[in-house]
């Protein structure tokens, strides 16, 4: 019977042998001190935009939370399964992390989704999931100029993230204290150029430098 996971067999042989060994150490060091992250993630689940790989962090540096198109549901505490709540209330009230980053990214299906309707084969989870953002999404078509929806949209559902995350009381309040700030990224995948979230209408290039 031919192995069904082969490549990732293969991936976890060269991690043994090309990382473990100068790695071990500080992966001992973070079985026994526990993680202390300094940044919770927001992103996508879409294999392409990576966190670890684009901010090349180390282990324990990043509490990463993915999704179908980085969204954050409001607060809602009514007792049923909400994950990304989950995790975000472990990575600020029990990791106590310094930040937190929503990350969206060029060619997101979700975002396509939003704009163009969930997979008909997917209607289970998916599609409720993105109608989250159908109403933003919409908005944005109307009001940019052709060539600039997808983009702008992809922008748009960082935003509500971001707007969503401050309902959360326990952000709120350590964000106003300066204990914890927001922000807001954009992964482009063909040229690897991050945008953050500014003042400005549209995001804006991150300094390389």
């Amino acid at each position: 019977m031919t192995d069904d996971i082969d490549e990732l067999t293969a991936g976890y042989r060269r991690f043994r042998a090309e990382t473990w060994p100068e790695a071990r150490a500080e992966y001992g060091a973070l079985a026994s001190e526990g993680q202390k992250p300094h940044t919770l993630i927001v992103a996508c689940s879409d294999s392409r935009a990576d966190p670890a790989l684009i901010f090349d962090a180390a282990p324990g540096e990043l509490f990463v939370v993915r999704n179908v198109a980085n969204l954050v549901p409001p607060y809602e505490p009514d007792g049923q399964l909400h994950g990304v709540s989950a995790a975000l209330e472990f990575g600020v009230k029990v990791l106590k992390v310094r930040r937190i980053v929503v990350m969206g990214h060029a060619s997101c299906g979700g975002v396509g989704a939003m704009l163009k309707g969930a997979p008909e084969d997917c209607p289970d989870f998916v599609a409720p999931w993105v109608a989250q953002g159908t109403p933003v999404v919409q908005h944005v078509a109307e009001t940019v100029e052709p060539d600039q929806v997808v983009r702008a949209a992809e922008e748009a559902i960082v935003r509500l993230s971001i707007r969503n995350l401050r309902t959360f009381p326990w952000i709120a309040e350590r964000e106003a204290a300066g204990q914890l700030t927001l922000n807001g990224l954009h992964f482009g995948i063909a040229d690897g150029v991050l945008t953050r979230l500014t003042q400005a209408p549209r995001f804006e290039p991150l300094s390389t430098d």
